[in-house]
């Protein structure tokens, strides 16, 4: 019987990937903002921002976080409202950058952070709130009309997007337009992964411009540092694997797409989704990473993940625990944890990969149903 793995990334074939090696090669131009990352800027700006804004890529998009904290934080803030149920990377950011996180629950549906409570902590924090981290779980298209009416209100906010590059929605691509930053990973079990990058974007093309400067040492065009800086930069090679891998992104996205359609229609056909699981109420054209869903509530989500691992089918739990339970996070401010608390018991994320089968997604939800 096949094993069936969580990921199996795909990033790029050789012979795609040989032109712009050669180039490499050509131009002995390495990092520093080469002509591959230029090209690359470039094209994403144009083709999926329609030329709106800026952007500049980073080496990870963990480095993007700090690099967009670190440069909009208000200065006497303390805190940064984030969810909870979210990756190690958003809470970290605000640690790196001399902040606290303060975790938010999340909306039930969405598994979005609740506005509500934001909005109550802005009332009660004041000035002590630095910045606002949200995140758009799982790539869904986020609504970001509220966070921009902060944004402009002289609140910072950083969208941590990291699964969202490749998504549309109502407005065009994920974040187009949105006066903060937003932060893309293309790491490579990410839709759209180089191995080890990502992307900042902003419609405040002065941001970007800063944020460039930041990433390169905080060098002024003089080379000598003005800025609180750090070496964030992408080299050519992953740049590289980017260009190579934008002409199919499309169809891996429709791949990701198909396949995250078998599975619904399976659950449906199974009778599951009438029996207690759930799935995300997630919005636009997505290019999923995996298939996120909840068990009943009467169920354990760790049985659920070694009753498919007996099947050698192997699942995960994003996010369980959630971020305000690991050891680093566990003293920092919260609000109440509802939502946050009965989803990451449930939570459980199946494989979900572009070369997957319909049989395989079968054989995956008829072992759930004797789970």
């Amino acid at each position: 019987m096949m094993n069936i793995p969580f990921l199996r990334p795909h990033l790029v074939n050789q012979e795609d990937l040989s032109p712009y090696l050669r180039e490499i090669d050509a131009s002995r131009q390495y990092s520093n903002f080469g002509p591959l990352n230029a090209r690359l800027e470039k094209v994403i700006l144009g083709d999926y921002f329609d030329g709106v804004g800026a952007v500049t890529t980073v080496n990870n998009a963990t480095t993007g976080l700090i690099l967009a904290l670190s440069r909009c934080k208000r200065p006497h803030g303390k805190y940064v409202l984030m969810p909870s149920f979210t990756f190690s990377a958003t809470p970290l950011s605000a640690l790196w950058c001399g902040l606290e996180p303060y975790f938010v629950d999340v909306n039930k549906d969405d598994w979005c952070m609740d506005t509500v409570m934001v909005e109550e902590l802005l009332s009660t924090l004041g000035d002590q709130v630095a910045a606002i981290m949200p995140y758009a779980t799982f790539g869904t298209d986020m609504a970001l009309t509220y966070y921009a009416s902060l944004h402009d209100s002289g609140i910072p906010i950083i969208v941590d997007a990291a699964a969202s590059f490749g998504v549309n929605g109502q407005y065009g691509h994920f974040g187009k337009g949105f006066p903060g930053a937003v932060v893309f990973s293309f790491h490579a079990t990410k839709s759209f992964g180089v191995g080890e990058g990502g992307l900042i974007y902003s419609r405040d093309e002065g941001f970007i411009s800063d944020i460039r400067h930041t990433e390169n040492f905080g060098f002024t065009e003089g080379r000598e540092t003005a800025l609180k800086g750090l070496n964030g930069k992408m080299s050519e090679y992953p740049a590289a694997i980017g260009l190579a891998t934008l002409p199919a992104y499309p169809h891996k996205i429709s791949e990701r797409q198909k396949v995250h359609q078998w599975y619904v229609d399976a659950l449906t056909d199974k009778r599951l989704l009438s029996e207690g699981w759930e799935l995300q109420a997630a919005k636009g054209r997505v290019p999923y990473q995996f298939m996120p869903v909840l068990c009943p509530p009467e169920k354990n989500n760790h049985e659920i993940i070694e009753t498919l691992n007996q099947d050698q089918i192997e699942a995960r739990t994003y996010f369980s625990p959630p971020c305000h339970q690991h050891p680093l996070f566990s003293n920092h401010k919260r609000t109440t944890m509802h939502h946050t608390d009965h989803i990451s018991r449930r939570i459980v994320s199946l494989p979900l990969w572009e070369e997957m089968t319909e049989p395989l997604v079968e054989r995956i939800v008829k072992r759930m149903t004797f789970s």
